[in-house]
């Protein structure tokens, strides 16, 4: 098999990117390294069968001469991170939305290739009922909270998505991530648990925004490659938005708690009010974030591996 991987050097590509290499692929990235790195790619950069296309996935002729080498795309190039959706309005918007639709066209072109098409759980917005389940409705907030162009954007491509597969026979498959982290996660655009864990190791304050009750669940990103693997090999799967997310719900000020207890930190937890954490303004949080995963379990067999512990442990290595 022939892979496209938009996004592959960034966090969950590069890992996915490692994975398909290790079982016989070919691999072909298209990453603009804005918020990827190349360095995650070193361990399999001498790999014949990799090759890397430093391009935006925006551009229309750099996706379609990569669509027509390949068997299937998965789509994970994103603006990502709160804080760069606020301080970079425009390009992230423009990244998501216009990206997902030129990847859209390409692999419909060239012969409706496999594809699957990364979201997430930001586009249940300010739904208060939890687990969240693929067919609960969205509930974003106020347009001039900035904040929520992610998750209209993302639903927009999700829209998108369904369209494609509906009237043009694209073989499309959404998976909507919940909290994704592991190795090689910077905290740089506002990952909490990178965040938490630099912090313990060098002695520093542990940073809660708000009061620090607000709940995640996480996911390792070993979990995350595996569910999209599963998801894009499962023809029942294909016209259909599935759940990747973790199974412990977990406030962030227990979770920085936990971080110190497990690195033996004497780090303290600072709260600091979302004006200060965010002073550009246009932020809005969620209170719970949930994942029902029943529908990915029933399609693909998929069972979460890692637990929180193992991967505060892994984070903190």
């Amino acid at each position: 098999m022939r892979y496209l991987v938009t996004g592959g050097a960034g966090f969950i590509g590069s890992h996915l990117v490692e994975w398909l290499l290790a079982r016989g692929a070919a691999v072909t990235v298209i990453d603009d390294g804005s918020t990827g790195d190349f360095s995650n790619l070193r361990a399999v950069a001498h790999d014949a069968r990799l090759t890397v296309i430093h391009g935006s996935v925006c551009d229309e002729l750099v996706v379609d001469e990569a669509c027509g080498n390949v068997d299937a795309v998965i789509h994970l190039a994103a603006a990502v991170g709160v804080r760069r959706i606020l301080e970079r309005q425009v390009a992230s918007i423009v990244t998501n939305v216009r990206g997902t639709e030129v990847v859209l066209r390409a692999a419909t072109a060239h012969g409706r290739l496999p594809l699957f098409i990364a979201s997430t759980s930001e586009v249940y917005g300010k739904l208060e009922r939890t687990p969240f389940s693929e067919d609960d409705d969205s509930v974003l907030g106020a347009s001039r909270l900035h904040r929520w162009s992610y998750a209209c954007s993302k639903l927009l491509d999700e829209f998108q998505a369904l369209a494609y597969h509906r009237e043009r026979g694209l073989p499309v498959v959404i998976g909507r991530f919940f909290n994704v982290t592991g190795p090689r996660q910077s905290g740089a655009y506002g990952m909490v648990l990178p965040r938490f864990c630099q912090a313990a190791r060098s002695g520093h304050e542990l940073e809660v925004h708000g009061d620090g009750a607000q709940s995640r669940c996480f996911l390792h990103v070993a979990d995350a490659v595996a569910a999209i693997v599963a998801l894009l090999a499962c023809p029942a799967a294909v016209g259909e938005v599935v759940n990747i997310g973790g199974g412990e719900e977990i406030s962030m000020r227990a979770l920085a708690e936990r971080v110190i207890a497990t690195a033996g930190s004497s780090s303290r937890i600072r709260a600091v009010p979302y004006a200060e954490a965010f002073p550009q303004g246009g932020f809005e949080d969620m209170r719970r974030r949930v994942p029902d995963t029943r529908k990915l379990q029933r399609l693909t067999g998929w069972k979460q591996g890692l637990d929180l512990g193992a991967m505060i442990g892994d984070c903190l290595r």
